[in-house]
């Protein structure tokens, strides 16, 4: 059967390629099909909005798909405590969708200074669906993982928020940390190692 991963992001892809190996799958992503308007991320929550994108994607692609296939769409962000959930569902979108991390970097600390006195804990999320190409849900599930903001990025690893997000047990940032590293612990290793099991027990070997 296919995976349709509904992102463009590489870092993303590059990732869940890695924690869906092995499977009797073939995945696919959005840049292998003519482009597509992104759907607005409406959604209060992450899951709404990955339960939005995946049947978004499913609709505009389903007629490229066999019909067994899956459209699997996550939603992932930065939570921090003392910014009362921000970012939140609103973290690739932060301070503008042209901003760079390294001026988002800058906002968050300085936002956390003047909230000096309460403590720098934060989680990353991950919320997962996958779908059918007639849009019914099949499978979801959320993975958080949790750690504080670290005063100064660290790491050249990893993508968006990994420079400042410290995983205390590891003992550095996730941008500092070895994909096995991150893979074990990460919100995102969470989620598509719930599917991964799901697939392989719904969808076992011939």
């Amino acid at each position: 059967m296919t995976l349709l991963l509904a992102t463009t992001n590489p870092g993303k892809l590059r990732e869940i390629r890695a924690l869906l190996a092995g499977l009797p799958v073939v995945l696919r992503g959005l840049r292998d099909y003519a482009p597509v308007p992104e759907p607005d991320e409406t959604g209060d929550t992450f899951a709404e909005n990955a339960r939005l994108k995946a049947r978004a994607y499913a609709h505009a692609l389903g007629s490229h798909l066999e019909h067994d296939s899956l459209v699997v769409a996550e939603d992932s962000g930065l939570v921090i405590d003392a910014l009362d959930g921000e970012p939140g569902v609103r973290s690739a979108r932060f301070l503008g969708a042209d901003a760079t991390y390294g001026e988002r970097f800058e906002a968050i600390e300085h936002r956390l200074a003047q909230r000096a006195s309460r403590p720098r804990t934060a989680c990353f999320v991950c919320a997962l669906a996958a779908v059918g190409v007639d849009g019914r849900v099949a499978f979801e599930v959320t993975g958080t993982v949790t750690g504080e903001i670290a005063a100064v990025p660290a790491g050249t690893r990893g993508f968006g928020y990994d420079p400042i997000f410290f995983h205390p047990a590891l003992g550095r940032t996730l941008a500092e940390a070895s994909d096995e590293e991150k893979r074990a612990v990460s919100h995102r290793g969470q989620a598509f190692g719930a599917l991964a099991a799901w697939l392989a027990a719904t969808y076992p070997r011939d």
